[in-house]
Order: structure tokens, then C-alpha cells, then sequence
């Protein structure tokens, strides 16, 4: 190789590894250049050879994990490997603890040690990328660390973030997440927040009141997508960013026509107080439209998120559903089947949407695992259950990637942090070589 192109090379890697780790502007031959503008010149000519050089360093530089557990064979399906991670999960002296509210305190009084420790990724990596903004909502509760990390790998500096913490979470966890936050101009706690009780009208307005302060924000945002704290991506922002543009200004979430007991969710008026009670009968929704069922997590326009905000007839109807029984899994199914909503599909049952179909969110719920030979939608979790909801272990790893989702649930460092550590590499590597590690 010409060794005016390695000297060159080696001068970008080493000047651009630096600015990736503190965001700062470095000196080029008596001239500044932002890193951006060097890996983007990077990416748009990959296949050069001194550029995978670079990529090499720049990845080394990086990458999450001081030490590598077996990801390559683990995301492969290796059963050797999978069997490995999976006694390693099972085994509590090899366990780390994870890190708490105090750790998040401490790390967080310098903002530069902070991002260049935790190894966040401080410029876009692609031209499309920078012009393509996504906001999201984060709806949280409890586990800094696993919150933390969620945002690690999802967070670019052109996206923007909203936090809300549930008001009964403990005073050092709301401190924790305002400190993570106060280090990075793009994201912040949401201004008005709620006490989220489950199945209740609190879980839709966590999401509102974020989405409100996401209308505010000075970035101009494309899409809206929101995640709670046991969610994690399992493509690259690069690869969320192609989705969304082949959406071509439709949303994408869950919605299909509800079974008999679900229709009771609305049908009857609900009490909440530490729980949500039954009462009386209820009036009917004052749409035009069918009732449809789905689920909280979605894919949706910023024309979609304003217009919930202009309409009135939308204010009504969300004003109806605030004494329903679970209304995210209702509200959400119903707008996007409304035709006056921007990027919503017809009441007709030809556009019924599944979990499966959609691209919002991954789940293996526990009654549906089983064979896929037999029918099956998907084969049984190795990890373990809670809420009748798969927390993915190392050997769903390789299904789960193979899937067209953006984001899965759930993921838990407590239950396998070697599921969580390969996924998080995997999406590293892949941001960076455009490739994944199988």
C-alpha cells in the first residue's frame, strides 16, 4: 500500500478517534476539520482499503466490551457458545453488578470523562443519517443501567430524546437520569411527568407530554418512536433511518380487530387508584371509525404526533378513552385506522397489522412460542418470562436479528448480560463497518 496513504490514514484515524471521544474540533495540517466531515468522507468511500484501515482503529477505539465473550458464534446460533453464555448467566460469581444511581452521579460531574468512559458515538455517521432526525420518547421507571445503555446505542447528536421518569421511581433514580441527560444537549426529562400505574391512562399521557415537548423542540424530527427502559434496538440508527424513509410518510404500529374481552376494556368506565377497578357502563366513542386493538409501541409520523394535538375531534376522543381499561393498547390501534390521520391505514380489514408485520417492536409472548414447523410464530424463548413477555436470552439472538423490527422487548442485564453485551457490540460494529459481526 502507498505509504503516503497509510501516513494519511493514520493521521485521520488518530485525529478523528480523538474528536469521536470528546467531541471536540482537532487540527489538521495547520487547518480544523471535525471528525464528521472526515469519517463521513470515510463512509462514502468504502471498499478503499487504507479506509478500512481506519475503520479498524476507529472500531478498536470504540468498541464496548474490554472483554469478549464468544458474540460472532453467539449471534451465528453456535450451540456450544450459546450453552457457554447460557451457564454463564446461571453462574452469580461470574455476574457484575450493575451500576446504580450513585455510580450515574459520580461518572456524570465531568460531561466530556462521561461520554469518552461510557464510549458514546458524539457525530453522525452517515450524510443520510444527519439529515434524517428521529425523536423519541423513553417512558422509565427503575434500572439506571439498563435506561443508560438504551440510550448508548441509540443515541446520534441529530436525534432527540425525552425521558419521562414515573414520579414514584425513587428520588436518586430521577437524579441519576437528569444527570445523564444535563450531558448532552438532545436530550432531556420530560417537562410535565405522570405517576404511571399499569393498564391505566397514565402510560398514554407519559407518552403525550413527551411527545408535546418533542414539538417544541428546535430539531426538525421526521418520525416518532417510543421505547420504555427493557427495550433495545436491534438494528443500527442507520438502518432505522433506511425504514423510515421507505415508510414514505406512513406510520407503522399494531392494529387489528379486537376479541370480545377486549372490547370490555372500553365498554366499561375504570377507577384508578393503586390499581384499575371496573364501575359502570360506559358511553360509546365518539368516532365515526371501528374500535381497533394493538399495542403501546409504535412507529409514527411528526405530522401524526401534531395532528393528535390540532384536532379536536382527536382531543375527544383521547378525553373518552382516559377511564378505558389499558388505553395504549387501544388508542393508538384506533387512531392509526382513522383516514383523516395523517400516515393511518383504512378501517378495512385488508389492513389489519400484526406485531409481526409491523416494525415498531419485537415480542415473543409465552402462549405463542412453540415450533415454527408446527405453526408456531416464533420458537420458545432461552431466556426467561415475565408478564407472559420473553426476556431474551443469548440463544434468541440469532432469530432476533433476523427479524424485520427495529427495537425488541425485553431485554435485562440481570437476566443475561451476555444477550445484551453481543447485541450491544453487534450494532457498534455494524454502525462503523456497515456490516454485522456474523
Amino acid at each position: 500500500m502507498n505509504m503516503r496513504r497509510i501516513d494519511k490514514c493514520r493521521l485521520r484515524w488518530v485525529l478523528g478517534a480523538v474528536t469521536a471521544l470528546s467531541g471536540l474540533v482537532f487540527l489538521l495540517i495547520g487547518n480544523f476539520q471535525s471528525c464528521e466531515d472526515t469519517m463521513l468522507g470515510i463512509w462514502g468511500n468504502s471498499g478503499d482499503a487504507s479506509n478500512e484501515w481506519c475503520l479498524d482503529r476507529f472500531y478498536t477505539s470504540l468498541h464496548l466490551s474490554a472483554q469478549q465473550p464468544a458474540c460472532s458464534q453467539i449471534i451465528r446460533g453456535d450451540q456450544t457458545a450459546v450453552q457457554q453464555a447460557l451457564l454463564n448467566s446461571l453462574d452469580v460469581s461470574r455476574r457484575k453488578p450493575p451500576l446504580t444511581a450513585y455510580h450515574y452521579l459520580n461518572m456524570t460531574k465531568d460531561c466530556a470523562a462521561f461520554t469518552e468512559e461510557r464510549k458514546y458515538l458524539t457525530f453522525p455517521l452517515s450524510k443520510e443519517e444527519r439529515g434524517f432526525p428521529i425523536a423519541y420518547s423513553i417512558v422509565i421507571h427503575e434500572n439506571i443501567e439498563m435506561f443508560e445503555r438504551l440510550l448508548r446505542t441509540i443515541y446520534t447528536p441529530q436525534n432527540v430524546y425525552c425521558i419521562h421518569v414515573d414520579m414514584k421511581s425513587a428520588a436518586n433514580f430521577h437524579l441519576a437520569v437528569r444527570a445523564i441527560a444535563a450531558c448532552f444537549q438532545n436530550v432531556f426529562v420530560a417537562s410535565k411527568l405522570k405517576k404511571v400505574i399499569y393498564a391505566s391512562w397514565s402510560r398514554v399521557q407519559a407518552d403525550l407530554n413527551c411527545m408535546e415537548d418533542l414539538l417544541k423542540s428546535p430539531v426538525q424530527w421526521n418520525y416518532f418512536i417510543n421505547l420504555c427502559g427493557l427495550d433495545f434496538p436491534i438494528k443500527t440508527n442507520a438502518e432505522i433511518v433506511k425504514n423510515l424513509i421507505v415508510l414514505n410518510g406512513k406510520n407503522s404500529m399494531e392494529s387489528e380487530l379486537p376479541s370480545a374481552s377486549k372490547k370490555e376494556r372500553w365498554l366499561f368506565r375504570h377507577e384508578v387508584k393503586n390499581q384499575v377497578s371496573r364501575t359502570e357502563k360506559k358511553s360509546p366513542p365518539p368516532i365515526s371509525t371501528p374500535m381497533f386493538t394493538g399495542n403501546a409501541y409504535f412507529v409514527a409520523t411528526r405530522e401524526f404526533v401534531n395532528h393528535l394535538f390540532e384536532r379536536p375531534e382527536i382531543q375527544k376522543f383521547l378525553k373518552w378513552a382516559e377511564d378505558t381499561y389499558s388505553p395504549d393498547e387501544h388508542v393508538w390501534a384506533t387512531l392509526q385506522r382513522m383516514p383523516t390521520v395523517p400516515g393511518s391505514d383504512p378501517p378495512n380489514n385488508k389492513y389489519q397489522m400484526s406485531d409481526m408485520a409491523a416494525i415498531a417492536r419485537l415480542v415473543k409472548w409465552s402462549y405463542l412460542e412453540g415450533d415454527i414447523n408446527e405453526g408456531a410464530p416464533y420458537p420458545k424463548c432461552t431466556g426467561t418470562h415475565r408478564r407472559a413477555v420473553c426476556i431474551y436470552g443469548s440463544g434468541d439472538l440469532q432469530w432476533v436479528l433476523q427479524q424485520h423490527h427495529l427495537f425488541a422487548n425485553k431485554f435485562d442485564s440481570e437476566v443475561d448480560n451476555t444477550a445484551l453485551q453481543c447485541l450491544e457490540e453487534h450494532l457498534r460494529y455494524k454502525a462503523i463497518y456497515g456490516k454485522g459481526m456474523m
